[in-house]
């Protein structure tokens, strides 16, 4: 019993990073989107999928974060309790914020630069904030991890393959492609690593608590 509270008590102490960092990653969606100058790949195809169907922006990343996890355990990646929760939550933060009214697009170039430029350095905050209670990498990080054991190729060819792809598919649903997706594309991988180097966390040290894990940690078993 006391094994378990002591379990419930971690996971309570992780989940005001967890849900600031979902929250910042909608603010950083939010920011290149109305930027106006482009999205990254992801976020060009879930615009795309707007574009021709009911859903808002936030259900869209839902949905299609759902099929990425399901995808990824299809592919023997098994997801955190954290995977889940950023499926769910960055939507729900996402509509919410968006349906505030409070994010314009600015007139200037310069306000637009701004304003994108803000998106980058957030985001790469973001990611610390829920990547550092190690709870699980985000959907689509999963379906990467699971595609590179399956295939057996690098990482890098992997990740632009997916990303090429998305994009792709994005751009000719008329997702907002432009300056600002090579931007992010170029400078978000720079952004997450000085924000982990800031907040002292190694990726490479990090030992992500699956589902799997979860449910032994509860029920007290060691292997």
């Amino acid at each position: 019993m006391k094994e378990d509270r002591n379990i419930w008590l971690t996971l309570l102490l992780k989940m005001p990073s967890l849900f600031l960092g979902f929250f910042l990653f909608a603010v950083a969606m939010l920011l290149a989107l109305y930027s106006n100058l482009g999205m990254s790949p992801w976020d060009v195809f879930h615009m795309g999928i707007v574009n021709h169907s009911l859903f808002s922006l936030g259900r869209t990343a839902q949905i299609v974060g759902f099929c990425v996890i399901a995808l990824s355990i299809f592919l023997g990646v098994i997801p955190g309790i954290g995977s889940i929760f950023n499926m769910i939550f960055i939507g729900v933060f996402v509509d919410l914020l968006n349906n505030t009214g409070i994010f314009k697009t600015p007139e200037s170039m310069l306000g637009k630069m701004l304003m994108l430029l803000s998106a980058i350095v957030i985001m790469g905050i973001a990611t610390y904030f829920y990547l550092q209670v190690e709870l699980g990498a985000g959907p689509r990080d999963g379906l990467m991890e699971g595609l590179v054991i399956k295939l057996n190729k690098p990482v890098w060819l992997i990740r632009a393959s997916i990303e090429i792809t998305v994009l792709i598919i994005g751009f000719f649903m008329g997702g907002p492609v432009g300056i600002g997706t090579l931007l992010l594309a170029i400078t978000i991988g720079p952004s997450v690593q000085f924000a982990f180097k800031i907040g002292k966390y190694d990726s490479k040290k990090a030992q992500h608590m699956d589902l799997i894990d979860l449910y032994r940690n509860i029920r007290g078993i060691n292997n």
